[in-house]
């Protein structure tokens, strides 16, 4: 979609501001720190079943309440934190969701013996993919998300569906799924 200055956007990406700037300078470009995969991850599972406007306008909320989502920490969480999650307005509050960030953080702090997150996520990204020419294009699932969704269930982690790693794997720039004629396509 062309926005008011002729720039070509995903269609999906020009309904809000949070949107755009969402789109323009963060989907789809590579991450590759821990902390920034861990967010992603986590963002992405918290979004199942919600708006991922809703996670965008909470996104401060999260940083703040999963200090910065440094894994150590929130690896060491305990139910003292727990309880202070669930209380907190600034996120969104589901008994499962804050229980698998601290399940996952703790999973990431195990990787570091292994090569890291990154090194794993990093490992199933596709090569080759022809770049989707409208949304229709745009799989929700792919045999890599699974192979992925698998590998992180292996090694501890929970709330990591095909679908939900598949989204995680758009945010961290493992595929670049910006539609033919996007202007941040291939960038």
């Amino acid at each position: 979609m062309l926005d008011d200055s002729g720039l070509a956007r995903c269609g999906w990406a020009v309904s809000t501001d949070d949107y755009v700037a969402y789109h323009d300078h963060e989907w789809g470009v590579a991450v590759h720190g821990e902390a920034g995969l861990y967010e992603r991850l986590t963002l992405e599972a918290f979004q199942s079943g919600l708006s991922w406007l809703t996670i965008l306008r909470k996104r401060d909320g999260f940083r703040a309440a999963l200090a910065g989502f440094d894994a150590q920490t929130v690896a060491a969480f305990g139910e003292v934190d727990f309880q202070r999650l669930m209380a907190d307005s600034s996120i969104v509050r589901n008994r499962l969701k804050i229980r698998a960030a601290i399940t996952n953080a703790q999973a990431v702090v195990r990787l570091r013996d292994h090569g890291g997150l990154g090194e794993l996520m990093w490992s199933f990204a596709p090569v080759g993919r022809p770049r989707p020419r409208t949304s229709a294009d745009v799989p929700a699932t792919t045999a890599e998300s699974v192979a992925l969704a698998k590998a992180l269930k292996r090694n501890g982690f929970v709330f990591v569906g095909p679908t939900t790693v598949y989204a995680a794997m758009q945010a961290c720039g493992l595929v670049d799924d910006h539609l033919l004629g996007c202007h941040r396509a291939g960038g």
